[in-house]
């Protein structure tokens, strides 16, 4: 009993890896199911990898005899391609693919000895990718599992937040079901941010500050818009006497790191241009023609309540965990009101998206990068409680919550939940479809 106490994280990972890998490789590595894991987006990330490994082709030309002829499937057929400045680029940001890499390399090697063909997209490579998932959300645990323990909380206590993280939001369909999206990626580095800027602010290492520089980069790499975590700074200081320290960190011997941080930083996030100065001659292109914020009409409330696409509607445990900010302003007053100023920015820039609902998605897919910061007030929630039997009640409720998501995963996959037309109709009658009718489907 006192092993478990000891290695409770890796009996967690260890729990949250196999029941996963066994969910993607059940329902999605069987048979040609394996040819829909990396779709929609997700190709347009992924395709860096063999453009560059494979193909030596950053106009993507390879998408004609792989998307369109050797694999191609008529119900995912999506081209990720546009031009910009008389050239074919790709749509989407690198970033992904460069977290990515590690795992597309090693299948990369053994998919000749295995007998699979090495043009980056049979069976081995999505696999491999779709294990790639499963890492970053263990790698994105672990140091949410170490920034939890900056903040004083019990590891099991800790153990328990990150199990319903996991199973209670859709950062488990993001990582079994669409794992070449970005967002389980997002959310390592996110959380990697999180831990080492926490850290810094506690006592000031140069170290830290080098993680701040190359996860802000790599997270700004995969998607440009999670440059908002520069506002998560305030919370993450907590209060004067930390941001105090570290200034005087800053500005004393150690006045040097500060650049230094900032040019890792900058490093990472310059690979972006410099393909796109490949591609076009030009360092700076706005892929995304036609699409953009409109600031002066956001939709706060629909991205949050909707039966469209309303993320505390689908993953109604991020709106329990609301609940801990009373004991968070208890502990830290200055950091309370800093979350709750940067989750409002987060809502704010993400619902005036031209898009807001983010297309065919389950529950409010753009806020999976900083579902650290749900699991933090989660903690802070269960913390709270006094009482024994409230206490108790709380865990049963966030239990019952997982099961319902998990219930929700089921439905969304097999489209009782629609990928984007949903109304308060059609929400009902999914949610009140029966159980055994989903399992004879």
């Amino acid at each position: 009993m006192s092993w478990m106490r000891r290695h409770t994280l890796i009996l967690v990972l260890a729990f949250v890896a196999v029941m996963v890998i066994f969910s993607s490789s059940n329902v999605k590595w069987g048979k040609d199911k394996w040819k829909s894991l990396i779709c929609w987006d997700a190709k347009g990330y992924y395709a860096y990898l063999p453009a560059v490994f494979i193909y030596n082709d950053l106009s993507f030309q390879f998408y004609d005899s792989m998307d369109m002829k050797k694999y191609y499937n008529p119900d995912l057929e999506y081209n990720y391609r546009t031009i910009s400045n008389g050239k074919t680029i790709n749509k989407y940001y690198s970033g992904t693919a460069v977290a990515q890499l590690p795992f597309f390399l090693a299948a990369h090697v053994l998919s000749w000895p295995l007998g699979y063909d090495c043009d980056g997209y049979s069976k081995i490579y999505v696999v491999f990718i779709n294990l790639a998932a499963v890492f970053y959300l263990l790698l994105g645990l672990f140091y949410l599992y170490k920034l939890l323990i900056l903040y004083g909380f019990q590891k099991n206590k800790i153990s328990f937040i990150l199990l319903v993280l996991v199973f209670g939001t859709h950062l488990f369909y993001y990582t079994a079901f669409e794992p070449g999206m970005s967002h389980v990626y997002s959310f390592a580095f996110v959380n990697l941010f999180f831990y080492s800027a926490r850290k810094f602010f506690l006592i000031p290492q140069k170290k830290d500050l080098l993680l701040m520089g190359f996860s802000f980069g790599l997270v700004v790499l995969i998607r440009p818009v999670n440059g908002l975590l520069i506002f998560s700074l305030p919370f993450l200081a907590g209060n004067r006497q930390n941001l105090k320290q570290s200034q005087e960190y800053l500005w004393s011997v150690k006045w040097n790191y500060l650049p230094l941080a900032f040019l890792v930083s900058l490093s990472v996030m310059m690979i972006q241009p410099i393909i796109y100065q490949i591609q076009t001659g030009n360092f700076f292109v706005y892929s995304y023609t036609g699409e953009g914020f409109n600031f002066a009409d956001p939709h706060m409330l629909d991205i949050l309540f909707s039966y469209k696409k309303g993320l505390f509607l689908y993953t109604p445990i991020l709106f329990l965990s609301l609940w801990g900010f009373g004991s968070f302003y208890r502990y830290e007053k200055a950091a309370s009101i800093g979350l709750a100023g940067f989750l409002m920015i987060l809502t704010y820039v993400f619902s005036s998206w031209w898009n807001w609902w983010y297309g065919g998605s389950f529950s409010g897919r753009v806020y999976v990068e900083f579902l650290g910061v749900f699991a933090l007030l989660l903690a802070f929630a269960l913390s709270g409680i006094t009482s024994k039997k409230a206490k108790t009640a709380f865990v049963v409720v966030l239990v019952v919550l997982s099961l319902f998501n998990q219930k929700q995963t089921y439905l969304y996959r097999n489209a009782f939940i629609h990928w984007e037309n949903m109304t308060r109709e059609k929400f009902v009658e999914a949610l009140y479809h029966p159980v055994e009718e989903l399992w004879r489907k």
